[in-house]
């Protein structure tokens, strides 16, 4: 079956539907025909995607405006979406913040708020989407971590530390839910180009992000289990997880 074909009746939650990458992803989706549901806290900018989105060919779209850091809205907010679309065949988490590295060192209220962001909110909604999947035996959890999480660096640890433990977490409830017939995917994209990069240092030269949704769509339909983006961070990282502290402690990353 073509990837056009098997998105045609597919139910899409979209967790942090503005962000660039996965708003280039559900571009792809739409025009497959699949149903989404999107969820996003700045209620103009998901407008715009959501009409977007149907201009596109989706088959349906419903969205809901939510700050997904309130973990005690999370079940409520999930069943409702799930709800609207019918049933649930594909989960993407998409929501994060880079955060402030330099106030994080001096600020602990600073350095929590990107752990609780990137870590555990996401670690509050995929519990109760793991658990709504393994009780239908069916789903795809696809979430987005970051090459930043397989070695801490000077430059942004508190980032990559809320990565790591989300791609442990993954990890974990891959192997635990794989066996019920539930896919768990871990997104690892490296930079790419996106309004969250656009002030970094040489972010004209960060993937395209075009290229990382039709990737990342590609790894979905192909139900893997992980995904450098673009590829060539699978073998970088390898090499950056193999240095030896004693050198990488003095390297200036």
């Amino acid at each position: 079956m073509s990837s056009s074909a098997s998105a045609v009746s597919r139910k899409i939650l979209v967790l942090g539907a503005t962000s660039g990458i996965a708003e280039a992803t559900c571009r792809i989706w739409a025009a497959q025909g699949a149903s989404l549901f999107l969820v996003a806290r700045n209620p103009q900018k998901l407008a715009v995607v959501a009409a977007d989105l149907k201009t596109r060919g989706a088959a349906f779209v419903d969205s809901l405006v939510a700050d997904l850091d309130d973990t005690s809205s999370h079940p409520a907010l999930l069943a409702h979406a799930i709800n609207s679309l019918g049933g649930m065949d594909v989960a993407f988490l998409a929501h994060g913040i880079l955060g402030d590295q330099a106030r994080a060192e001096q600020d602990f209220e600073v350095a929590a708020q990107i752990l609780h962001t990137n870590f555990v909110s996401v670690v509050s909604l995929l519990t109760w989407l793991a658990n709504f999947c393994v009780q239908r035996h069916s789903g795809l959890l696809a979430v987005i971590s970051s090459v930043a999480g397989d070695r801490g660096r000077k430059s942004n640890y508190l980032y990559g530390s809320s990565k790591a433990g989300l791609s442990a977490f993954l990890g974990g409830l891959r192997n635990r839910v794989d066996r019920e017939g539930v896919t768990v995917l871990n997104i690892k994209p490296g930079p790419v180009k996106t309004a969250m990069t656009a002030a970094m240092p040489n972010s004209e030269k960060f993937a395209d992000v075009d290229q990382v949704a039709q990737s990342i769509v590609k790894a979905i339909d192909a139900r893997v289990d992980n995904l450098y983006v673009p590829f060539q961070w699978g073998p970088i990282m390898f090499v950056i997880r193999h240095i030896p502290e004693r050198i990488f402690k003095k390297l200036n990353l």
